[in-house]
């Protein structure tokens, strides 16, 4: 089993911080590693932490235009600007 594979089984397990703490020790290594900022952007998007998460997916694509961050980023601001205007103005 690889690394990916391993974060995303520890995500869908619900072991977010322990996967984060594992990519981040990966990163100490590979700063440069795209893939490891696109993980990590997972994680923080599986806690919440939209912030965070946008940072990754940003720093991931900066790496590597051709990064599934770029993706991950796209949805990513999708749902952060979607509103429903009948929910707000009934």
């Amino acid at each position: 089993m690889d690394f990916t594979q391993e974060m995303v089984i520890l995500m869908d397990q619900g072991k977010i911080q322990e996967a984060i703490a594992s990519i981040l020790a990966r990163l100490l290594k590979a700063p440069t590693d795209d893939h490891l900022h696109y993980l990590m952007g997972n994680a923080y998007r599986r806690l919440g932490d939209w912030q965070h998460a946008l940072e990754s997916y940003a720093e991931a694509i900066a790496l590597n235009p051709l990064s599934p961050a770029r993706k991950a980023k796209e949805m990513a601001d999708n749902i952060l600007s979607y509103r429903c205007k009948e929910l707000l103005n009934p």
